[in-house]
C-alpha cells in the first residue's frame, strides 16, 4: 500500500522482488538534540551513508555522481524519531525512475517497528554538473525493484509565505563537501533551528548552496527558504505534530 504526504509525495512499499539493501546504525551523540531524539539532518546522513553503501555494493563502474533534488521524511503511524544508543534498522530501495533520474525509497526501524520513512529523488550528473541519462546498468541492477513506476522530475517553483521572515544564515566549513558546495545533510539542520517536532519534512534542492554565498534563511510557522542574491536556492515544508 502506498501512503501519501499533502503534496502527493508517494511512499511505495519494499519491492516484492528486485533488489533491497539492508544496514544498521546506532544512534550517537552527534547526530541528537537536546531531547535526546535523532535530529531530521541525522536522518538524512544515514540516507546519504546508507545510499552510497548500496551503490558501493552492486559493483557498478561509473564515473557519474548522483546529485539529491528532493527528499521528503515522515514518521509513521506508530513512528517517532530513534533515541540516542538504539539502533536502527535501515532498508532500501529503488522506488522508481524517469529520463535521467530516479528515486531511492528508505525505512528506518527500530525493534521491528517502522519507525520513518524516506523518499530521495536523485539525478545523476557528470564531473561538469550536466544532467545523464539512466544507463542501461542502473536498470540491470535496479530495474526489477521500480516494477515499471515512472515517477515527475519537475519540482515546483517555491515561493516565500508572505508571513515569513528573514535570518542571516551562516555558513561554516565543516558543512562543506568535497566539490565546495554545502552537503545536503548539512542544510537539513535548518529544520533543527525552527524548534518543531515535525511529523513530516520535505525539502527541495533548486540549485546549490556554495561555500562563498551570503544565505538568509525566510521561514514561517510551517516553511522555510535559502535565499543567495534573492535566488531561492534550497525550500521546506514541515508538517507538524
Amino acid at each position: 500500500m502506498a501512503h501519501e504526504l499533502s503534496d502527493n509525495i508517494e511512499f511505495v512499499a519494499p519491492p516484492l522482488e528486485g533488489r533491497y539493501f539492508s544496514a544498521s546504525r546506532k544512534v550517537r551523540l552527534g547526530d541528537v538534540g537536546v531531547d535526546g531524539c535523532l535530529r531530521p539532518d541525522g536522518v538524512v546522513r544515514y540516507l546519504q551513508d546508507v545510499g552510497v553503501d548500496d551503490w558501493d555494493d552492486t559493483g557498478i563502474a561509473s564515473d557519474e555522481v548522483w546529485v539529491v533534488r528532493r527528499t521528503a521524511l515522515k514518521l509513521t503511524a506508530q513512528g517517532r524519531w530513534p533515541r540516542l544508543g538504539e539502533t536502527v534498522a535501515i532498508g532500501t530501495w529503488c522506488g522508481g525512475y524517469g529520463a535521467a533520474w530516479a528515486e531511492r525509497r528508505t525505512t528506518f526501524s527500530v525493534g521491528g517497528t517502522a519507525l520513518i520513512e524516506a523518499a530521495a529523488l536523485w539525478v545523476p550528473v557528470d564531473r561538469a554538473g550536466r544532467p545523464l541519462r539512466l544507463r542501461d546498468t542502473f536498470f540491470d541492477v535496479y530495474g526489477a525493484s521500480c516494477n515499471g513506476r515512472r515517477i515527475p522530475g519537475r519540482l515546483p517553483t517555491p515561493q516565500i509565505s508572505p508571513d515569513a521572515t528573514a535570518r542571516p544564515w551562516t555558513l561554516r566549513r565543516a558543512d562543506l563537501d568535497v566539490v565546495g558546495h554545502v552537503n545536503n545533510a548539512a542544510l537539513w539542520s535548518v529544520v533543527s533551528e525552527l524548534e518543531v517536532t515535525p511529523l513530516a519534512v520535505t525539502v527541495l534542492h533548486h540549485s546549490s548552496v556554495q561555500s562563498s554565498d551570503q544565505v538568509t534563511l525566510w521561514s514561517s510557522d510551517s516553511a522555510f527558504w535559502l535565499v543567495v542574491d534573492g535566488e531561492i536556492r534550497v525550500s521546506g515544508d514541515v508538517h507538524l505534530t
